[in-house]
């Protein structure tokens, strides 16, 4: 699990918001409604206020992860490219999960219904 965080510290700098909204428009069917709402959550849950340093931290590393395009496993490898991605944005869910509040899930549901209606 630290290799992971080690990892989220590193591709925080790759993180970036133009990058974060792009990648999701391209691959928003490769990465399924469960897996947006939850790069979703943590996006709006970095936005709040009161966020502590190490908690955006992680956030922005875990997005980071999701745009990198040379992460563990390709995003191109067919029904499996994005589950490091995905387990990346799961594991930072559970470090943050405090700060992931009713207003960010109701952000990223209305976003969701934008997208998929």
């Amino acid at each position: 699990m630290s290799a992971t965080f080690d990892h989220l510290s590193e591709t925080q700098t790759l993180y970036t918001e133009t990058g974060f909204w792009a990648k999701l428009r391209r691959h928003v069917r490769d990465l399924g409604q469960s897996g947006l709402e939850k790069a979703l959550w943590l996006y709006y849950a970095a936005q709040k206020p009161g966020v502590p340093a190490w908690a955006r931290t992680t956030i922005y590393g875990a997005l980071g992860y999701l745009i990198w395009p040379a992460d563990a496993l390709p995003d191109l490898i067919p029904a499996g490219g994005f589950t490091d991605d995905l387990g990346v944005i799961s594991a930072a869910l559970g470090v943050v999960a405090f700060f992931i509040d009713t207003g960010a899930k109701e952000q990223a549901r209305r976003k969701l219904e934008d997208w998929f209606g």
